[in-house]
């Protein structure tokens, strides 16, 4: 692979990320760290009566790989329910680890293709799903 690591579209991301607050009472949080690189990403949650996200608020302190995959959430995340982040998560860990051929099924993971052979890289692109699942998953098991 040719492609550079910090692409103009990755930095563009990176820069835009949408709910980048926290929210004032949410129904869970949940904070993710990679101890390889220090970028950390915490997540907070509000859904609805069906178990779908309706709120999301975000803090995200991560190189802009990190930045980037947090705005492809953000950007996409409303609407979604606990299962399908859980799927969007483990696609993403799997693609990541070469394990999936196939790209995640989620909108725009195709710029972080570049990234693949870099594997320290990989946790802080996982930060913001793994932490938007399982702030969705920990609000499922308190209804």
């Amino acid at each position: 692979m040719n492609a550079p690591l910090y692409n103009t579209q990755i930095l563009r991301l990176a820069a835009s990320i949408p709910y980048h607050d926290r929210l004032p009472n949410p129904m869970a949080s949940v904070e993710k760290r990679s101890p390889v690189c220090g970028s950390r990403v915490t997540v907070d949650v509000n859904v609805d009566a069906d178990g779908r996200v309706r709120e999301i608020g975000m803090l995200v302190r991560a190189c802009a790989l990190g930045q980037a995959s947090a705005s492809l959430l953000g950007a996409n995340v409303i609407g979604r329910s606990a299962a399908e982040l859980a799927t969007a998560r483990d696609e993403l860990s799997a693609w990541l680890a070469g394990k999936r051929a196939a790209l995640p099924d989620w909108p725009g993971f195709d710029l972080f293709e570049p990234a693949l052979p870099h594997t320290a890289r990989h946790a802080s692109i996982r930060l913001a799903f793994e932490a938007a699942a399982e702030a969705a998953e920990m609000v499922g098991h308190q209804r």
